[in-house]
């Protein structure tokens, strides 16, 4: 069973599908008590960072998104879900992040012919390839250049570059995927990203 966690900031149905078109069986809670029971968990995400935060706190759901991760049970956030595993964000007046990974979320900075928010299709840059089994496995047969769909304003900075699995060029080369042990995150959204995103939710679910 795969929980997925909502606070109320997530596009939940979109993901709830993907994970279900995947074989995955799913529980969409706010309830401790099923985070913490199920096998893996992913954290979805939309909206500003210290609201976030503070949905999560609201729910108690804190406490069960650590203990999940030291669990060793595998873990992903999508978006924001993703930036909320790290330190703290640019974004945010007073939230700490839940400290998964050491780093800051920063803004984009708006040039010439490049808004803000990045919205749309752009190309991964596979940091980590699998070399013969080993490496990030959300990635698994993901190929050099696919094409995901990002809709965001910030990005993480991971201290750690050694984390860092994909990449993706706007303006600057960002951190488009994170992972650590049990732990991934990926900055676009897998759910809208067609074949390649459900190739990696597909990946995610066979995850043991």
């Amino acid at each position: 069973m795969i929980a997925i966690i909502d606070y109320g900031m997530g596009n939940i149905h979109s993901i709830q599908k993907a994970l279900e078109a995947c074989g995955a069986k799913t529980a969409v809670t706010n309830n401790a008590k099923d985070i913490k029971s199920c096998r893996k968990a992913v954290l979805p995400g939309v909206g500003a960072f210290d609201d976030a935060m503070r949905e999560l706190k609201k729910r108690s759901l804190i406490s069960a998104i650590n203990a999940h991760i030291r669990d060793k049970k595998p873990f992903l956030g999508i978006c924001l879900g993703m930036q909320l595993l790290f330190e703290k964000s640019q974004e945010a007046g007073h939230s700490k992040g839940l400290g998964v990974f050491k780093g800051e979320v920063k803004r984009f900075k708006e040039k010439s012919g490049l808004k803000v928010p990045h919205m749309g299709w752009n190309q991964l840059k596979i940091d980590g390839p699998m070399v013969q089994g080993a490496g990030c496995l959300l990635l698994k047969d993901i190929p050099e250049g696919a094409y995901v769909y990002f809709c965001h304003s910030y990005y993480p900075a991971p201290r750690e570059k050694r984390i860092i699995a994909a990449s993706c060029d706007y303006g600057i080369n960002f951190t488009a995927v994170v992972w650590k042990e049990n732990v991934f995150g990926a900055q676009f959204h897998p759910e809208k990203s067609q074949a390649i995103g459900l190739k990696m939710i597909k990946n995610f679910v066979e995850l043991c």
